[in-house]
């Protein structure tokens, strides 16, 4: 039990409790789930350029990572199933170990400028068809491998927290001068003797422009 947060929900009884303060979802919250993709959900991965891929180790340790490439590139197979091609990244694998231990996944689509997204749960599984790698060929080169879902749930998800972010509003973005310092961070983070913001900046900006695939 954590000493930071003193009044924690942590059973059944509580929970109910809460249920019955918060109270219950209205009815289109509770009917909106489907198992499967239709043409709404379809579209909606079409056009979306990035997703959030959320896993979880059979221990428990759970992970959120980013997936991003142009409109399209993660491909509907069916009703019950999609594929996501991985791309060149940290090499860390973080999600592909979860998987390989709990098969279980959650997804998050984004569509700039929209504020509703798109939540997808199932199975996921880390594949190496052939046939869906060169599908997902960039500049001539297929994924090494990628991650095939099949869909348990959809639905959509409203636009508060987007509106509430002001995550699309340009005007609520910070000068560039305010944004943390990435380097520096790693730098801080990392505490290798040898490396400097300087260096890591110029390593990422090569990895932008000549690594992305």
């Amino acid at each position: 039990m954590s000493k930071m947060f003193q009044d924690v929900i942590s059973t059944e009884e509580q929970f109910a409790e809460l249920r019955s303060v918060y109270g219950q979802p209205g009815e289109r919250a509770a009917k909106k789930v489907i198992s499967y993709l239709d043409q709404h959900c379809r579209d909606f991965i079409a056009k979306s350029p990035f997703l959030s891929m959320a896993t979880s180790h059979a221990n428990g340790q759970c992970d959120v990572s980013p997936r991003g490439d142009q409109p399209g590139f993660v491909l509907v197979l069916d009703d019950h199933h999609l594929f996501i091609p991985e791309r060149p990244g940290n090499r860390r694998l973080d999600s592909v170990q979860n998987i390989i231990s709990n098969p279980q996944v959650g997804l998050l689509f984004l569509i700039p400028g929209l504020g509703e997204t798109l939540r997808i749960n199932g199975k996921a599984f880390v594949c190496r068809d052939q046939e869906l790698l060169e599908k997902t060929a960039v500049n001539g080169r297929s994924p090494l491998f990628g991650i095939g879902v099949e869909i348990e749930e959809c639905y959509a998800h409203c636009a508060k927290a987007i509106i509430r972010s002001g995550l699309w509003k340009s005007d609520s973005w910070l000068s560039e001068e305010l944004l943390p310092s990435m380097p520096q961070m790693y730098v801080d983070h990392c505490k290798i003797p040898t490396m400097t913001a300087e260096q890591v900046e110029k390593e990422l900006n090569e990895s932008y422009t000549k690594r992305l695939y």
